[in-house]
């Protein structure tokens, strides 16, 4: 019987890659290149999410390429992968700057997903995230879908972690927060033994990540630790 009902329309997400070295999927290989997946992962993650993507492709390592993309996205939140760290080719941030953007930090004390930036650019959030692939998925759990639910109205945005059992050893941490790729088997937690942040076979074996505080001491086996559910 309510004559009227408040409502939010769907955020509007952005998301491109960056790369010359990136190809579609199930395009020929040339020299130096490999298919381009985070797209793809970032949109799969959104999924369950009232939102509305929009695709803006693969754009190239050059300046006056991306400068001229970022200038024409009409989004609530542009979401880049690549680019953003320090080599010659990370061009991300001096183009998202030339746009007019204003970058409010660059570099986080993660593992993985150090060279993780955030700003905005005219209306927009944006949120640009290392091009490696696990890098890209644990920053998009740990910061793009807290934002997302956020512009839809959410109350609880952040992501909610549990206890768990430890089924091995874990060394001590270094000076930055480590989310480790692991699957709960047999009643316990196992953290896998490759963690490189490259390794997408690694993390679609995984069903959860295990959460390490900076500089947390060895933990044993039956220890209980913090993760975060992902399957």
């Amino acid at each position: 019987g309510h004559a009227a009902l408040p409502v939010r329309r769907k955020p509007r997400i952005a998301i491109a890659a960056t790369g010359d070295e990136l190809v579609a999927p199930g395009e020929a290989l040339g020299p130096d290149q490999l298919p381009e997946t985070n797209r793809m992962m970032l949109a799969a993650q959104l999924a369950d999410m009232a939102v509305e993507i929009i695709d803006l492709g693969i754009l190239p390592d050059r300046a006056d390429a991306l400068e001229a993309a970022f200038r024409t996205v009409d989004a609530d939140l542009l979401v880049t992968t690549g680019g953003a760290s320090v080599g010659d080719h990370d061009l991300v941030r001096p183009a998202l700057e030339a746009a007019g953007a204003t970058i409010d930090f660059w570099r986080i004390a993660l593992r993985p997903g150090k060279p993780m930036m955030a700003g905005r650019l005219g209306d927009a959030v944006v949120i640009g995230l290392p091009g490696n692939p696990v890098s890209a998925f644990v920053t998009t759990q740990l910061f793009v879908r807290p934002l997302v639910a956020h512009l839809a109205g959410s109350t609880s945005p952040f992501p909610a972690t549990r206890s768990a059992t430890l089924g091995e050893p874990l060394p001590a941490n270094g000076d930055r927060t480590d989310y480790m790729r692991a699957a709960l088997r047999d009643g316990a937690v196992f953290a896998a033994a490759i963690q490189d942040s490259s390794m997408l076979r690694t993390l679609a074996r995984a069903n959860c990540l295990i959460l390490r505080h900076p500089h947390a001491p060895p933990a044993n086996i039956g220890d209980s630790v913090e993760i975060l559910d992902i399957a």
